[in-house]
């Protein structure tokens, strides 16, 4: 059984063919720069990449160059499109209905369309993949798979805010969080790196790349995130504020005549780590130069400050906790921000392992970086979304998917 895997984002789309059969993926890529000059077809097979320059002038060409690229006669990959099975589609936003992943059908897609104003960046181009797929696959089933659906199991107390509560009743202004497809895989290893049932287990998760979130996992459900209404609440990431004093908006509205637009758009792509230093958001770019540039020292000194601050406001949560996991790009490779975070925390259990975390950077496999005498296990644990997206299908498509508490992952 084929099964393909879709994220589209606002300028791309990524894109994976697995073999359910052979539990292995054949292809992974991605649809770069779609709009825009520069437009390039990138995909990764057999261990190589390659790489193709093609004007992409909107979704629905992405997908059709993908399409045609998987049943390319040279590829291999596939003799046939309707070879694929089932198709999931990673959707960013599920509002308050979608709570688990689910067959996609009319009224679903209508539900995605209606929460377009809450991911405008998202919503519609999830909407335009999987219009394309129905019209080149009509009669194969389309999962959607939510990034919000795993913090669903939040209180009302941790995700309302203190607005006007008519605010939540007609417009939905609440916490969603993001980043759960990510956080739920990686907290199901940790159970498994822990030898305990995801139900007992209290987590801390800690994903950390250009776009940041942690959140607070007790017996194995979300009960906390950083991230809220939309992706630019919660931690310092690469271009994005983070949480800030809204009365800073209206401020800086009188200051300088901008309307909500513009600061919008500074607060989501030219703040975070890009606005401190004023040349960078890639973290590597930051390291290099924190010696010399005092705006590189400053935010790398604020962005573990804030996840310092984050990892003892979950801990007051959680009362106790069995690991801290970090993952994505930065959780993955920088140890100075891992070490940095960490630092003075060894009252509340946790030792970092200072060699073990230096150690630890470049390679792709799982590791535990704390010391052996330390209470709360630290892991590193590389996130893998497309493979709860491909589970996740496959449960929907034979029945058995349930939530993900109770469906029986493959990578627990």
């Amino acid at each position: 059984m084929k099964i393909m895997t879709l994220n589209s984002g606002s300028s791309s789309v990524k894109f994976s063919l697995y073999d359910w059969s052979n539990r292995r993926q054949l292809v992974s890529g991605m649809v770069e720069r779609i709009g825009q000059t520069g437009s390039r077809l990138v995909y990764k097979a057999g261990g190589k990449q390659k790489v193709v320059d093609r004007k992409v002038f909107d979704h629905i060409e992405a997908i059709k160059q993908v399409l045609d690229l998987i049943v390319d006669k040279n590829s291999g990959f596939l003799d046939k499109i309707s070879d694929i099975a089932v198709v999931a589609h990673r959707i960013v936003h599920g509002g308050r209905r979608f709570v688990k992943s689910v067959l996609i059908n009319s009224s679903v897609m209508a539900d995605i369309k209606r929460l377009i104003s809450l991911a405008p960046l998202h919503n519609g181009h999830n909407l335009s993949s999987i219009k394309a797929m129905i019209s080149a696959l009509p009669d194969t089933p389309q999962v959607a798979v939510f990034d919000t659906a795993f913090h669903q199991s939040i209180p009302d107390y941790a995700y309302m805010y203190a607005l006007p509560y008519e605010w939540y009743d007609k417009h939905r202004i609440r916490k969603y969080g993001f980043h759960g497809i990510s956080h739920l895989f990686v907290s199901k290893r940790a159970a498994s790196m822990l030898g305990k049932p995801a139900s007992e287990c209290n987590l801390i998760t800690m994903h950390i790349g250009n776009g940041a979130s942690v959140s607070a996992i007790k017996n194995g459900l979300s009960v906390d995130t950083t991230m809220g209404l939309t992706p630019m609440e919660g931690v310092i990431m690469g271009t994005r504020c983070g949480d800030i004093d809204p009365g800073i908006l209206f401020h800086i509205s009188n200051l300088t005549g901008m309307n909500t637009e513009q600061i919008y758009d500074i607060l989501n792509t030219k703040s975070g780590i890009l606005g401190i230093t004023g040349k960078y958001s890639d973290r590597r770019e930051v390291m290099e130069n924190i010696d010399s540039d005092k705006h590189c020292r400053l935010a790398f000194e604020m962005e573990a400050y804030r996840l310092k601050m984050v990892i003892g406001k979950y801990m007051a949560i959680l009362g106790r906790v069995d690991a801290i996991v970090w993952t994505a790009g930065v959780g993955e490779h920088q140890p100075q921000i891992r070490e940095k975070t960490l630092e003075g925390l060894e009252h509340f259990g946790v030792n970092l392992d200072i060699a073990l975390n230096e150690q630890t950077t470049k390679g792709d496999e799982e590791s535990c970086i704390s010391a052996p005498t330390s209470k709360v296990k630290v892991f590193i644990i590389p996130t893998n979304e497309e493979q709860v997206l491909v589970e996740d299908a496959v449960g929907v498509l034979n029945g058995s998917y349930t939530d993900h508490m109770h469906y029986e992952y493959s990578f627990l």
